[in-house]
């Protein structure tokens, strides 16, 4: 019987998609690195520090570590400032309304983010209330796909993988849920998250009706 939740945040709870992009590519154009929008799709779901690694092979350049860690944490310093201007109007369109009957049906639900300032993001969209456990960046050290932050979420829950249906928006995400042996819902294009179990084009589909109807047998 599915008793709980788990959703990544950006691409399923609110979109800070272009406050990542602007925060790269300040960065990059700092360092004198090539960096469009189809290099930032790459990186989608994965860590900061995997995200430099992508964009430094995309350049052909290597560091060492101290200097990758230098510049993340320049990138991020420069992602943390645009966030001030999240409100709760920021949520994406059916995020609220599924985590409120959630919420009201007593299921309990976990975030699963690779961002090291979820709650941060969370507090912004007053939103911690919905959550009993925030698994972010800081709760495990493995990215996705490894399934590391949504066993972490499960275990902080008291509930077995299959207990529980992750949202995810990133292919490597629905790969960890899958790999975890979480039920998954993916939140975007085929091509992109076609192998989760469930899909829908947006969160504004994806109701605890919709939801229900697809997984009837585990409610």
């Amino acid at each position: 019987m599915i008793k709980g939740f788990i959703f990544d945040l950006d691409g399923v709870i609110t979109d800070t998609a272009e406050q990542h992009y602007v925060a790269w590519k300040k960065l990059s154009d700092e360092n004198g690195w090539s960096f469009d929008r189809e290099l930032n799709d790459k990186l989608r779901g994965i860590s900061r520090l995997d995200s430099i690694q992508v964009i430094l092979e995309h350049n052909n350049i290597t560091l060492d570590e101290d200097t990758i860690g230098k510049l993340a944490n320049q990138k991020n310093e420069k992602y943390v400032e645009s966030l001030d201007d999240v409100t709760p109007e920021d949520f994406l369109p059916g995020a609220k309304e599924l985590l409120t009957h959630l919420r009201t049906e007593g299921f309990h639900v976990a975030l699963g983010s690779a961002s090291k300032n979820a709650s941060k993001v969370l507090q912004q969209l007053n939103a911690l209330g919905y959550f009993d456990v925030i698994g972010d960046g800081n709760s495990v050290t493995e990215s996705k796909p490894n399934p590391a932050i949504f066993l972490h979420g499960a275990e902080k829950l008291g509930l077995q993988p299959d207990e529980c249906i992750v949202f995810e928006d990133a292919e490597s995400g629905v790969d960890a849920a899958k790999t975890g042996g979480f039920h998954s819902i993916g939140i975007g294009p085929k091509e992109r998250v076609g192998h989760a179990d469930l899909r829908f084009d947006s969160m504004a589909d994806a109701t605890l009706f919709e939801i229900k109807s697809y997984f009837k047998d585990l409610f």
